[in-house]
């Protein structure tokens, strides 16, 4: 099986919306191991409603937290403890898109972060970035911790507007792949997400 974490350089940067693409593009399974909030309304659902081959598989998630919070703080809140050991991928020969909450440097736990989360399962990364003031540092403060890590990292998939000086100088300075960019959309439905998923099959 293979795994592919969809990391993002901080929280709401379109990781859902990049898993959704690769969903499709791919036809792999769904998993969000961590979902804090938005219960009525996960990420998980958001995917589902998203693609259309018949071949994905969306996995339940191994922690629903109530709270939109940090999970070692919602987790706190909810009385549980995140225990990377109950976090079990799910049994599948498909391609798996993993999604994680935040950025690689979310706590998890007292001792542990999203970025442990990744090695503990063994997966490769998609980085998702977007462009803002601070982008730059962001990005290539991820890029960094991947590699001090040694996890393998397929390349950067940037999400909304174009920003060529400060791509370039992500890619330059990182040294990873552009896989490709998600504009800015006025509406994301199945038919956005299949356009997408064109340009990226070849991951």
């Amino acid at each position: 099986m293979r795994k592919i974490f969809v990391t993002g350089i901080g929280t709401n940067i379109g990781k859902t919306i990049v898993s959704a693409i690769l969903c499709e593009a791919l036809k792999a399974d769904y998993w969000k191991p961590v979902q804090a909030g938005n219960l009525t309304d996960t990420d998980s659902m958001r995917v589902k409603d998203l693609i259309s081959n018949e071949k994905s598989v969306i996995h339940p998630e191994s922690f629903l937290l109530s709270l939109p919070m940090s999970p070692h703080a919602a987790a706190a809140h909810d009385r549980v403890q995140i225990d990377l050991k109950k976090i079990q991928i799910p049994e599948a020969e498909n391609t798996i898109i993993i999604e994680g909450a935040g950025g690689l440097m979310v706590p998890l736990n007292q001792s542990q972060l999203v970025i442990d989360l990744i090695t503990f399962l063994n997966a490769e990364v998609i980085l998702v970035s977007q462009n803002y003031l601070g982008n730059i540092n962001h990005t290539l403060l991820s890029a960094q911790a991947l590699e001090t890590r040694k996890i393998k990292c397929l390349g950067i998939i940037f999400n909304g507007e174009k920003n060529g000086f400060s791509e370039s100088a992500i890619t330059d300075f990182s040294k990873l792949k552009m896989l490709g960019r998600v504009n800015f959309e006025s509406t994301i439905d199945r038919k956005t997400i299949s356009q997408y998923s064109m340009r990226f099959r070849g991951i």
